[in-house]
């Protein structure tokens, strides 16, 4: 029932752009394994059949930062709740791209930049897969939760800047580089 692909098919693209959440899961040797959900709409880029990125907010952790500068794995994972039933993933090799980086300004200069990004998780593809996905469930999407785009809004530039550069380690003590400077958005939080 699973179909491999070496690149992202306009059907697959059509998919992701219709779908509210994502899921990232990364690991690294002698480190536990994450698997993060990520919302906040229009976050996501497909850049290419063959490269994609999403915009990344401070938050409680950074371990898809560390484990991609670890071991460069990392596996995207988009489930429709909708009609017809399908799971994609896609797999790859990532690496974070931070305000300080060279190439953050053409990277960046893809997204709506957000209060509190922190970086964007640059991502070659190596090989799609879908499935049926019959098993999950058929849901209807509310809204987009506000409190983290709010939380960033009101920061002081200056704290921000100070707590990200405290935060040098993942939870299982792997180097994590945190950005430089705070990035304002150009949007403001929803409602």
């Amino acid at each position: 029932m699973a179909d491999f692909t070496d690149t992202l098919t306009e059907d697959h693209i059509a998919m992701i752009e219709g779908q509210p959440v994502f899921f990232v899961a990364t690991a690294a040797p002698e480190a536990r394994i994450n698997l993060s959900p990520k919302g906040l709409a229009d976050t996501f880029r497909v850049l290419s059949p063959s490269r994609v990125a999403y915009l990344d907010l401070a938050g409680s952790g950074n371990e898809t930062h560390a484990h991609l500068m670890a071991d460069g794995r990392i596996t995207l994972m988009f489930c429709n709740f909708q009609q017809p039933a399908l799971i994609l993933r896609i797999y790859g090799t990532g690496r974070p791209v931070l305000p300080q980086d060279d190439g953050w300004a053409d990277l960046a200069a893809q997204f709506t930049l957000l209060p509190g990004t922190r970086q964007i998780f640059d991502v070659a593809v190596e090989s799609v897969q879908t499935s049926c996905g019959w098993g999950v469930p058929m849901m209807e999407f509310d809204r987009e939760r506000a409190t983290l785009v709010k939380y960033h809004t009101g920061s002081d530039p200056d704290q921000f800047v100070a707590k990200q550069s405290g935060r040098t380690q993942s939870i299982d003590g792997l180097p994590v580089r945190p950005p430089d400077r705070y990035i304002e958005g150009t949007i403001p939080p929803v409602e």
